[in-house]
């Protein structure tokens, strides 16, 4: 894995932001309110060109594939935008993999998304671009839930050292340090950055396709390199207590579960391509890296 670079300063307010949309179509009435709260935050809030597009062929991408990653790749390329925000998530993003020059992409900032957008955050970090595992803007998760939007607006302008959850529980005790790495299991492949503490959460999947999908990591021995997992919600997918011990518990890991990261109430905004140490007794996640220093904002 490439080292990850210094993560970005915090945001400002008045900083420019440009919301994406990389992968299913976004609701229009939802990314006027998420956007809305952004904007509360003192951010200059911009939308990219197709946010609204719906592909005319395959009505569950926003738009054609160049398109969409024509606007992540503007909008990174752009000097004055400070953050990339994704809209929301569904699928499509890893239909973007192919259509941006990832290496091209080389001033670090502000990366947020979750779910699909796993695909994306292991392509930028990767290229040693530190991003954040966070709510998407434009969907009920993030609009109607306060504390939600309060750890993404932390994230971004006072990011804090130590990561917790309400119900954290110990699957298998012990500490370890690494760089986080992960997201939905659904979108992780060989290809995913491997090593480190491993973030996993997932949505709608029954507890045997966890199983598959885990066995599957096992056997091309993407977790050999692993030093500690820390799980998130496991929303609609049934009992996983068994299922998440028989598979990752063999691996004489620390294993700290329900760290309140992923697709649940008041989730947790957790950086990832960051160096962390995992305390899977305390039910913590500390982040050993610090932002670079802020910039002054110039005067007008």
């Amino acid at each position: 894995m490439t080292h990850p670079r210094h993560r970005p300063p915090p945001l400002q307010p008045g900083d420019r932001v440009t919301v994406i949309a990389p992968a299913a179509p976004v609701h229009p009435g939802l990314l006027t309110a998420g956007t809305a709260i952004l904007r509360t935050w003192g951010l200059d809030v911009h939308t990219a060109p197709h946010v609204h597009d719906v592909h005319p062929t395959l009505p569950y991408l926003a738009g054609h594939d160049t398109h969409r990653a024509q606007d992540l790749t503007d909008a990174w390329h752009d000097p004055d935008v400070k953050a990339v925000i994704t809209a929301r998530g569904g699928y499509g993003s890893q239909r973007l993999l192919d259509h941006v020059d990832w290496t091209s992409l080389h001033q670090t900032k502000h990366f947020t998304g979750s779910s699909d957008t796993t695909a994306l955050h292991s392509a930028l970090t990767t290229q040693g671009i530190p991003t954040h595992f966070a709510p998407m803007i434009a969907t009920t998760a993030f609009v109607h839930d306060t504390q939600t939007q309060e750890n993404l607006r932390r994230s971004l302008f006072d990011p804090p050292t130590v990561l917790t959850g309400p119900h954290t529980t110990t699957l298998t005790p012990g500490t370890a340090r690494g760089t986080t790495t992960g997201g939905t299991l659904t979108l992780i492949d060989p290809t995913t950055p491997r090593g480190g503490i491993v973030l996993l959460e997932d949505i709608d999947e029954d507890t045997y396709r966890l199983d598959r999908m885990l066995t599957a990591l096992l056997r091309t021995g993407w977790f050999d390199t692993t030093t500690g997992i820390a799980l998130g919600s496991w929303h609609h997918c049934g009992p996983t207590e068994h299922v998440l011990h028989d598979r990752l518990t063999p691996l004489g890991i620390p294993v700290l579960a329900d760290l309140g990261f992923g697709h649940c109430p008041g989730q947790l905004t957790i950086p990832l391509g960051v160096e962390v140490e995992l305390d899977a007794d305390r039910g913590t996640l500390t982040v050993l890296e610090t932002p670079a220093p802020a910039v002054p904002q110039s005067s007008p």
